[in-house]
């Protein structure tokens, strides 16, 4: 068991990793990193995430081709250089999961739909978490086709219920993790003491 200093430790090392390849994570630890999902804060407990795992090149080279033609169909497609490194970087990724919120419109008086897209935004934080303390990289991307509604629904998450947000892709890192400089969180934060009422 990880002790306390330890784990906070391994967390603040936490960084995305993009450049990532074979092998992905075995069932059993593809289950305990979706099981990481399940402890995200959630109103009401809706449980609004919903997940697509795809494995394999041939599984990830369709769910690519697929994004590419909606992208280069949309008003603001890719550059040919930018198209080509985006297939060179999903060529080599091992593991992909497609997350998306079903939106309970039933309850949205009650639970508003950001409060749903929070949870599902801790979900996917809470993925990223586990697959670095498992010693994998992770890259939560929204940068191909997140936000066109053809590609959205092509992939299974209809825009009338869902709200894509994006995939993360997960593989064992091509090279040491990059540790960033973070920022003193004193900049971002101020008490308050109602002194301004």
């Amino acid at each position: 068991m990880v002790d306390q200093t330890s784990a906070i430790d391994l967390l603040l090392k936490r960084n995305s990793m993009k450049l990532v390849q074979a092998p992905g994570p075995s069932d059993e630890e593809l289950a305990q990193i979706l099981r990481a999902a399940m402890t995200a804060p959630d109103h009401g407990a809706l449980r609004p995430w919903r997940f697509k795992v795809i494995r394999g090149q041939e599984a990830i080279q369709t769910f690519a081709d697929l994004s590419y033609k909606y992208r280069q169909a949309s008003d603001m497609p890719f550059t040919e250089e930018k198209l080509a490194a985006s297939k060179a970087w999903l060529a080599d990724v091992p593991l992909v999961i497609a997350v998306a919120a079903q939106i309970n419109h039933e309850v949205i008086e009650k639970i508003d739909e950001v409060e749903q897209l929070l949870a599902t935004g801790a979900a996917m934080t809470q993925i990223l978490n586990a697959c670095h303390f498992l010693g994998y990289g992770a890259f939560w991307s929204t940068g191909i086709a997140t936000y066109i509604e053809d590609f959205q629904a092509a992939i299974g998450f209809d825009p009338l219920d869902y709200r894509f947000m994006g995939f993360i892709a997960i593989g064992t890192p091509k090279m040491a993790i990059p540790q960033k400089e973070r920022p003193n969180y004193q900049d971002f934060t101020e008490e308050w003491n109602g002194s301004s009422l």
